[in-house]
Parts: C-alpha cells; sequence; structure tokens
C-alpha cells in the first residue's frame, strides 16, 4: 500500500512539474520589435523590486493607491518625478535615473 501511495505521489510530481514551469523566452509576446517587451519585463522587474510591496504585486494597490490606470492620471514624466520626490504619504523612492524613466513609461501606459 505504502508503495503504491508513493508512486502515485511521485508520478504526480512529475507530471506537474513537467506542466508548469518557466517558458523563459519561449514566446517573446512581442510584434517582433522585442525592445519593448524587453523593456516592460524591465519595468515590470523594477516595479517589482520597489513597488510591489505597497501598491500591490498586480498594481492594485494596499498600503499604496491603486496604480492600475495610473497613467490616465500622470505623464511619464510626472510618474517619474513622483518615484524621485515621493508625493503625498509616499516616500521619495531610490531608484536608479535609467530604471525610474522605464518605471514611469511603462506605469503611463496604464489607462
Amino acid at each position: 500500500m505504502k508503495k503504491w501511495l508513493f508512486a502515485i505521489l511521485f508520478g504526480s510530481a512529475l507530471v506537474l512539474g513537467a506542466c508548469g514551469g518557466d517558458d523563459d523566452g519561449a514566446d517573446s509576446g512581442g510584434n517582433g520589435d522585442g525592445g519593448e517587451t524587453t523593456e516592460a519585463s524591465a519595468a515590470e522587474e523594477v516595479y517589482q523590486q520597489n513597488c510591489s510591496a505597497c501598491h500591490g504585486a498586480d498594481l492594485s494597490g494596499g498600503a499604496g493607491k491603486d496604480l492600475t490606470a495610473i497613467g490616465s492620471k500622470y505623464s511619464a514624466e510626472e510618474i517619474e518625478e513622483i518615484i524621485h520626490e515621493g508625493i503625498g504619504t509616499m516616500q521619495p523612492q531610490n531608484v536608479d535615473p535609467e530604471d525610474a524613466e522605464t518605471l514611469a513609461n511603462w506605469l503611463a501606459e496604464k489607462k
């Protein structure tokens, strides 16, 4: 009985491991440009490292404001300024200027 149960669990783990996983670069998801996808990926990484703790992993908010439609309220330049200067209860963020620009451009597209 134990061998049978172990075989079922082990087989299930193998099947789930094969079905899941990370498809690194399997689909660029872009229009052949590659640049936009790379920039969006870089912006998402910067967001996850610096912003998601307050604004949520999916931009939906939490301790910080909802950013799902932030681009309809602020331009990329304004968002970049907010990142560096802060606004309301948000403190200025210590983000590399190039990363802040990439992040601001990405967030400005959220409308």
